[in-house]
């Protein structure tokens, strides 16, 4: 399973939905989106956006229990 986070620096929700995962065993890969102009432009108002095997789940706040659903 590949689960990616678009992050940014100082985000509390990012580093929330970060630990989430983390605590679920999922290992995420962080992305930056100020660090790509087209991923600022496509994410820049509803990060942390969560991607888990390709398809986007969670756009800003991460829902624990919808989570440990799509991680079994």
């Amino acid at each position: 399973m590949k689960v990616v986070i678009y992050t940014r620096n100082g985000c509390h929700l990012c580093d929330e939905a970060a630990a989430l995962l983390d605590a679920q065993g999922a290992a995420p890969q962080l992305i930056d989106v100020d660090a790509d102009e087209a991923l600022r432009e496509r994410f820049n108002e509803c990060v942390p956006v969560v991607e888990i095997d390709g398809k986007i789940r969670f756009r800003g706040r991460v829902d624990p229990v919808l989570l440990r659903r799509l991680l079994r």
